[in-house]
C-alpha cells in the first residue's frame, strides 16, 4: 500500500480546506518573516564587523604603546588620524550596509545624521546621504499602485485623473516614494503631489525596527551619547500609523487648522506652509496632495552656492533667522496649545519655497501629548525665561521640579540639578555653563542625558523637535534660545482665561500691524537691487543681533 508523505499530506490538506487567498496570505507571512531573519543577521553581523574591527585596533593600539622602543609609540596627531581611519572604515561598512539593506534603516540612518554632535564626524558624514531620494522603484510599479489602490474602485483610467505625471520621483524615502503631476480638468487643473506607498512595505519595516531595538538594547548600557532603544520604542508605535495614508490627510489637515486658527477661534498666518490633501483622491496606499514649489533644506546649500550666496554672507544669515524664527513659532503653537505636533521633521522635509517661505511636508508621524503634558512643558519655558541666572539655586530648583513633571528621572549620585541642566539642554541652546558642572556636549561625560535613569517616552519625539532647531542654530552659527522664543505662548497658554481674552484681544492687534508692517517691509526690499538689498538687510541683521545681546545679557545676569 502507497502511503503519502507527512509533508505532501499536510500540503494536500493545506489544499483542500482553505482558499487560495488564505494560502497566499500564509505563504507572504511565512516569507515576510524569513525575510526578517535574513535581515536581522545581515545587519547583526555588519555591526558586529564594525566592532571586533574596533576592538583589534584598540589591541593593535595597546601593544605599540607598550612597545620597549618609544619608536614604536604613536604621537598625538598619529593617534588622532589612526581612529579617524578607524571611524571612516566603521562608517563605510555602516553606510553600504544600510544602501543595501534600505528600509527603516534608513530612517535610523536619518535619526543618528541628524545629530552630527553626538557622532564621530566620519559617520555623519556618512550618514547623511540617507536624508532623501533613496532606492527609487520604477514608475511602472508606482502607477501600477495607484491604479489598484485609487482608481479600480472608481471605475477610472489613470490618463482619467491625471493629465500629466513625472517618471522621475521628487523624492523617494523608506514608506513611500512622492511624484509631481498635474490633474485633469475633473479634478482641478493643479499641480499636485503624489505619495505612493511602496509595496508590501509594513512588515518588512516593522521587522526592521524590532530588530534595531534588539540591537539598540544590547548597547543600552555603553554609555552612549543618545539612548537608542528609547528613540526606537517610541518611534516603534508611531510608525505604526505612517502606513495609512487616511489618517495622514486628517493629520495634514488637523496640524493647517492649529497652524491658521489661534485659540480663540481667529484667524492668523501661519509661520510655515503645509500641504493639503485632495480629498478625493486619498487612500490608505495613496495620497494626492498640493505641490510645494522649492527645494529640500538638505539641498539648500547647493541652491545658496547656485545663487551666488556667500555661506557667511548677511543673506544667508538673515535666511537662518528666518528658517529658525518660522519652525520655531509653527512647533511652539502646535505643541504648546494643542500637544498635536510633526514627529519627524528633518532636512528632507523641511522645505525652502521658490517664494521664500518655509514649507513642511510628511505627516505620517505625528505625536499626540496630553493637557497636562503641554502645560507641563509651558512651565517649564517660563520658568527657564524667567530665571534670573544659569546658577541661581531657587531658579534651579523650580525648574527642576517642573522638569520632573515630564517624566525626567535621574540616577543616583549624580551632581546636583540635574532635572534642571536636561531642561536647559533641550529648551534654551543659548546657554553657555551649564550648572553643577554639566556639559552641554552630549558625546562629553558631564553631559546631562547621561544623568537620566532613561529618556521619557512622551518626551523622544518632542526632543526629536528641539533637537532639530537647536541643531540648525548651531549649523548657521545662530544663538537661538526656544524658552525665549516660546515664553509669549506659554505665558498665554497657562494664564487664565478672563485675563486670557484681554491678552488675546491686544496680542491680536498688535499681531495684525506687526505683520502688515513685516509684509510692506519684504515687499520693499525684495524688489531693490542686490546691493542695496545686502546693505538693508545688513541693517536689519544688526538691529536682531543687538536685540539677542540684551536678552542674553539679561538672561545671563547674576543676582546681587
Amino acid at each position: 500500500m502507497y502511503i503519502i508523505p507527512p509533508l505532501a499530506l499536510t500540503a494536500l490538506v493545506l489544499l483542500l480546506t482553505t482558499t487560495y487567498e488564505q494560502r497566499y496570505q500564509r505563504y507572504t507571512k511565512a516569507v515576510a518573516n524569513w525575510e526578517r531573519i535574513i535581515r536581522a543577521a545581515t545587519f547583526s553581523l555588519a555591526i558586529a564587523s564594525i566592532i571586533r574591527s574596533y576592538y583589534c585596533k584598540t589591541v593593535e593600539l595597546f601593544f605599540r604603546k607598550i612597545a620597549v622602543s618609544d619608536s614604536h609609540g604613536l604621537t598625538k596627531e598619529e593617534d588622532e588620524l589612526t581612529w579617524r581611519e578607524q571611524h571612516a572604515y566603521g562608517a563605510d561598512t555602516l553606510s553600504k550596509t544600510i544602501m543595501k539593506m534600505q528600509g527603516f534603516y534608513v530612517k535610523a540612518a536619518q535619526i543618528v545624521a541628524s545629530r552630527p554632535d553626538s557622532i564621530p564626524q566620519e559617520y555623519a558624514d556618512a550618514l547623511s546621504v540617507f536624508t532623501d531620494d533613496n532606492d527609487p522603484l520604477p514608475v511602472e510599479v508606482i502607477k501600477e499602485v495607484i491604479e489598484k489602490e485609487l482608481l479600480v474602485q472608481r471605475g477610472e483610467q489613470f490618463d482619467d485623473v491625471f493629465e500629466a505625471f513625472d517618471e522621475v520621483p521628487l523624492g523617494s524615502a523608506s514608506v513611500a516614494q512622492v511624484h509631481h503631476a498635474v490633474l485633469t480638468k475633473k479634478y482641478g487643473h493643479r499641480e499636485v503631489a503624489v505619495k505612493v506607498q511602496r509595496p508590501s512595505i509594513e512588515e518588512k519595516l516593522m521587522g526592521d525596527v524590532a530588530n534595531l531595538k534588539q540591537v539598540a538594547k544590547v548597547f543600552r548600557g555603553a554609555d552612549l551619547p543618545v539612548d537608542y532603544y528609547a528613540v526606537f520604542t517610541e518611534l516603534e508605535e508611531q510608525l505604526k500609523d505612517e502606513f495609512d495614508f487616511e489618517a495622514e490627510a486628517a493629520s495634514m489637515e488637523r496640524m493647517h487648522n492649529i497652524l491658521t486658527t489661534d485659540e480663540k477661534g481667529a484667524q492668523r498666518d501661519s509661520p510655515i506652509v503645509t500641504p493639503l490633501s485632495v480629498p478625493a483622491l486619498v487612500s490608505k496606499r495613496v495620497l494626492v496632495m498640493d505641490f510645494l514649489k522649492g527645494v529640500p533644506l538638505s539641498r539648500a546649500s547647493d541652491e545658496m552656492k547656485r545663487k551666488g550666496i556667500a555661506a557667511d554672507g548677511v543673506e544667508a544669515k538673515m535666511f537662518a533667522r528666518k528658517l529658525l524664527k518660522s519652525l520655531t513659532t509653527a512647533f511652539g503653537w502646535s505643541i504648546l496649545e494643542s500637544g498635536f505636533f510633526h514627529a519627524d521633521a528633518h532636512p528632507g522635509n523641511i522645505f525652502i519655497l521658490d517664494d521664500g517661505r518655509i514649507g513642511l511636508i510628511d505627516f505620517g508621524q505625528v505625536k499626540q501629548v496630553s493637557s497636562d503634558y503641554r502645560k507641563t512643558v509651558a512651565k517649564v519655558i517660563l520658568a527657564l525665561d524667567e530665571r534670573k541666572s544659569d546658577e541661581n539655586p531657587d531658579d534651579l530648583a523650580k525648574i527642576g521640579n517642573y522638569a520632573s513633571g515630564l517624566g525626567i528621572e535621574l540616577k543616583d549620585d549624580v551632581p546636583a540639578h540635574g532635572q534642571a541642566a536636561i531642561a536647559m539642554w533641550l529648551f534654551d541652546g543659548s546657554v553657555e555653563t551649564f550648572p553643577s558642572g554639566y556639559d552641554e556636549s552630549e558625546v562629553s561625560p558631564n553631559s546631562p542625558l547621561k544623568a537620566m535613569k532613561e529618556f521619557p517616552h512622551d518626551l523622544v519625539l518632542l526632543a526629536r523637535s528641539t533637537v532639530l532647531i537647536k541643531g540648525l542654530a548651531k549649523r548657521f552659527g545662530v544663538r537661538w534660545s526656544l524658552s525665549q522664543e516660546w515664553a509669549p505662548i506659554a505665558r498665554r497658554v497657562l494664564q487664565s482665561k478672563t485675563d486670557q481674552i484681554e491678552e488675546e484681544n491686544s496680542h491680536r492687534t498688535r499681531l495684525h500691524f506687526k505683520t502688515w508692517g513685516k509684509r510692506q517691509t519684504e515687499r520693499v526690499v525684495k524688489n531693490l537691487p542686490r546691493p542695496m538689498k545686502k546693505r538693508a538687510l545688513s541693517v536689519v541683521l544688526r538691529h536682531q543681533q543687538r536685540h539677542d545681546a540684551k536678552q542674553h545679557k539679561r538672561q545671563s545676569r547674576s543676582v546681587k
